[in-house]
């Protein structure tokens, strides 16, 4: 559904000079979401969040009733400051199996944990889907960007392992697990043979953090081999911030475990105009593709 999304955004976008009768090619994107098929209104979980969350969901709801959409939403609200999410917004997610989410503020520094991070892991939204592309009459620096940055969103560092050692040190760990590690990769290949992506490029820092990312790496070159028909490419990821400012248009597919794929994403959006107007733009809503057997969708 988010690539659908995707590909008719470039259709609505792309600039048309005559009429044509000539038929529009029948070819479906992919997606992992099952259809109704029947038309039925459909329940949507709306979350809308804090800041400007609230008017892009809006801006969404306005939307849909100008469409006559089939669906309709239950509202929740949900803020930043909170303890942590009510249980019967877990439950309606779990039921409606979409969700639109506004972002949740996270207080720096101290305060409460992220809530988007507790949501993250108490549906298992391991896969974050970015996907960042020039957009008609949106002059930038760069041309020809179609950048799809799959990042892991479980483990890592935005696991929130710390504690203080002694005072005044300070011990954050980063988690790295081969059964993440590989799902993320599947996921990666299979969404680039799926929507014929040509390249899959793995960003890491393996050559400082040897067995964390050198596990990440291990894993990825594990299920390359099962792709041969997709160019497989590593990256360290100070080099792929370099080489994405300066010819972002080499890259196809990203994947990345969690807190580089957060910059790298960023990163993208802004050379493709910025995250305000990227499809899952970091800063405002949620992509978040899921599993097969557990297919939540958070916009």
């Amino acid at each position: 559904m988010a690539r659908r999304s995707f590909s008719l955004l470039k259709a609505l976008t792309k600039p048309t000079t005559s009429f044509s009768l000539t038929p529009i090619p029948t070819s479906r994107s992919v997606t992992y979401m099952p259809r109704p098929g029947d038309g039925t209104p459909r329940a949507v979980t709306l979350i809308p969040g804090d800041g400007i969350g609230p008017l892009v969901t809006n801006a969404v709801e306005q939307v849909m009733q100008a469409m006559h959409a089939p669906v309709y939403f239950e509202k929740y609200e949900v803020h930043g400051d909170m303890n942590r999410i009510p249980a019967e917004v877990i439950e309606s997610i779990k039921k409606n199996k979409v969700c639109l989410k506004g972002g949740l503020r996270t207080p720096v520094g101290g305060g409460v944990s992220s809530l988007n991070v507790s949501l993250r892991k108490e549906l298992d939204l391991y896969a974050s889907l970015v996907n960042c592309f020039n957009l008609p009459g949106l002059p930038t620096r760069h041309e020809n960007v179609d950048i799809v940055v799959i990042r892991e969103n479980t483990e890592g560092e935005y696991a929130g392992l710390e504690h203080e050692v002694v005072p005044g040190v300070v011990e954050s760990l980063k988690v790295i697990t081969k059964f993440c590690s590989e799902r993320i990769a599947k996921y990666a290949f299979e969404y680039a043979y799926l929507n014929n992506r040509k390249t899959v490029t793995a960003v890491h820092k393996a050559n400082i953090m040897k067995l964390a990312d050198g596990l990440f790496l291990e894993s990825c070159r594990e299920v390359a081999k099962k792709y041969p028909s997709i160019k497989y490419t590593e990256i360290i990821v100070d080099n792929c911030c370099m080489q994405l400012v300066s010819k972002p248009e080499q890259f196809d597919v990203m994947v990345t475990p969690n807190l580089y794929g957060n910059l790298v994403a960023n990163t993208a959006a802004g050379i493709a105009g910025g995250t305000g107007v990227m499809p899952g733009g970091m800063n405002l809503v949620k992509v978040l593709i899921l599993q097969k057997t557990f297919p939540y969708l958070l916009y």
